[in-house]
């Protein structure tokens, strides 16, 4: 087995909005400036949380520049985008990604358009063009989301002619699919799963963490679950993990990155509004989640 890498945690930031639409940077500094002080990994842009695909090229690149310049140096601070339709839109993210100094960017898999999933060559050739155009710090997705996960043995070969590849970011139901993908990593690549249900999963089988949207409302104990776990501390990382766990189904239920909006808004916090198409939610699963993301923010994370 390889030496093994330190654990760590990313939030997929928030992006905020004001009330006409428009972007809204004074909101956006102040609630990096949150995230800094909690120590916790950012990831901007988002094509959930970060609503990327109601952003402009130039709003992506001034996200960007923003966070480059409220987190470089204080937490580990990468480019996410959205999933693409060719090769030029990744490579684009990681041509603004290095002019404004950011630390990295993931690399989501193709997105053909129409229900369609590209064929294993295609995919192949997809994400050699984005390699080898890119020159930050690329992390892998393979995600639920489009429709198909990238096959196993095309992440062993991506990982052995491209040293800048630094991560997997897993997002799949099977954990079969973890295990493995772990096995076939084998230390020479962070990996981290998508949401928090499977965090305590990928630690324990060697992986070095989990990204959440949580961490938008309570970023403290989010990096309390990898804290706690480095420690050796399994109390307090189950303590830490439970209340996230907690604000993942609050927000699930309540309508996800507009109800933890909503609910920053209730606790005075920075967040901002979400943007069309989606639009403000509120409501009783709204109220539950700002009483959940209080009763944590009240309480200090274990140590």
């Amino acid at each position: 087995m390889s030496a093994p890498r330190p654990p760590s945690t990313f939030v997929i930031s928030l992006t905020p909005f004001a009330g006409d639409g428009t972007f809204d940077e004074h909101g956006l500094r102040l609630h990096l400036r949150r995230l800094a002080e909690a120590g916790i990994g950012v990831y901007l842009g988002g094509s959930g949380s970060g609503e990327g695909y109601t952003l402009t090229p130039a709003e992506v690149a001034r996200i960007l520049e923003i966070g480059a310049e409220e987190l470089g140096g204080r937490v580990p601070v990468r480019a996410m985008g959205v999933e693409p339709r060719t090769p030029a839109q990744m490579i684009e993210l990681g041509r603004v990604a290095a002019a404004v100094g950011i630390d990295g960017m993931q690399v989501y898999s193709l997105d053909v358009g129409h229900g369609n999933r590209p064929r294993p060559g295609e995919l192949e050739h997809y994400f050699c063009d984005v390699l080898e155009a890119v020159t930050v710090p690329a992390v892998l997705s393979s995600h639920f989301a489009a429709g198909y996960f990238v096959p196993l043995e095309l992440i062993a070969t991506l990982l052995d002619r491209f040293p800048h590849l630094v991560g997997v970011n897993c997002t799949n139901p099977d954990v079969t699919y973890l295990a493995r993908l772990l096995a076939l990593v084998d230390g020479r690549a962070d990996v981290h799963v998508g949401g928090p249900m499977q965090a305590l999963t990928c630690l324990a089988l060697g992986g070095q963490g989990y990204l959440s949207s949580e961490g938008n409302l309570a970023p403290r104990w989010c990096v309390a679950v990898i804290d706690r776990w480095r420690a050796g501390d399994l109390d307090g990382c189950a303590a830490a993990f439970t209340i996230v766990l907690r604000l993942f189904s609050a927000t699930q239920e309540a309508g996800g990155i507009a109800a933890a909006k909503a609910a920053l808004g209730r606790l005075g916090l920075p967040g901002g509004l979400p943007r069309l198409p989606r639009l403000p939610v509120d409501g009783p699963a709204v109220d539950a989640l700002a009483d959940a993301a209080r009763t944590a923010l009240s309480a200090p994370p274990p140590r």
